[in-house]
């Protein structure tokens, strides 16, 4: 596939109001690109399009993607404004933090519907959009857990490795045509995705000591990943591993398939 210059694209991006959306809207603005950026937070929104100095045009959207009835008019409220997107970036998540026999099925159900039933359904309303553009990326964001699967993240695991599923197998059948996928594993990004986690009824000191202890492993700024995410765009490079952490963990994971967490869980506990 040939390079994808973003100056004069439009890049749709969830979870826009922090953390690496943010940071890739920051990022893609500086390129020159048009955006049109999503989150549930009304005041992060605005002050991610105060942050984008560049000579595109924003648009912001305010949706709730763990309800699946707010897809269809943010599609619409979209392509009102850009009737031609070159990039969705599927990058809007949770967590929950607690072992899956305290996590409730409602927390359960929460976190997939943001972390893979939105991208499922953003991919499939947008898809026939960027197929129609001379060149096209698909970019679904998963986790360093959609690589390994850490204690007490079942859920969490779940959508991320679901995701990553999803989009290799997405890649394969638009292998050859203009739309290029991109699936990417974040390791630890000093994000507030750890401490804004559900903590599921009963889940105690132990979790809450837990999460203290998983932000202390955030450490790479969200804008050098944007930076990376955003090459591995105009690379229309297929996956992405974001860190020392995710590339040890994915090295780890090949050479000891079963006993890996054996080897990891010293660090990621």
């Amino acid at each position: 596939m040939n390079k994808l210059d973003l100056k004069g694209r439009t890049m749709v991006i969830t979870g826009a109001g922090s953390g690496i959306g943010r940071a890739t809207a920051i990022g893609a603005s500086l390129r020159g690109a048009h955006l049109a950026l999503v989150d549930v937070n009304k005041a992060g929104l605005e002050a991610t399009k105060q942050l984008c100095v560049g000579t595109g045009d924003i648009s912001l959207h305010l949706a709730d993607l763990s309800m699946r009835g707010a897809i269809k008019p943010l599609v619409e409220e979209i392509l009102a404004k850009h009737p031609k997107i070159h990039v969705l970036i599927n990058n809007a998540g949770v967590a929950v933090a607690g072992e899956f026999t305290i996590t409730s099925e409602n927390d359960f159900d929460w976190l997939m519907e943001i972390n893979f039933h939105a991208v499922v359904r953003l991919t499939r309303a947008f898809l026939p959009i960027l197929q129609a553009q001379d060149q096209a990326q698909l970019v679904n964001i998963s986790s360093i857990f959609g690589v390994i699967a850490p204690v007490g993240q079942t859920a969490y695991c779940a959508s991320k490795f679901a995701v990553r599923g999803f989009s290799e197998s997405l890649r394969h059948e638009l292998a050859g045509s203009n739309v290029g996928v991109t699936v990417v594993h974040p390791g630890g990004i000093a994000t507030s995705i750890a401490s804004n986690a559900r903590l599921p009824q009963g889940a105690g000191i132990d979790a809450e000591a837990a999460i203290e202890k998983f932000n202390s492993k955030l450490v790479m700024p969200p804008k050098d990943a944007g930076e990376f995410i955003l090459k591995a765009i105009e690379n229309r490079a297929p996956r992405l591993l974001i860190g020392n952490d995710a590339k040890l963990a994915e090295i780890v994971q090949r050479i000891w398939p079963v006993t890996y967490w054996k080897k990891l869980q010293t660090y990621f506990s």
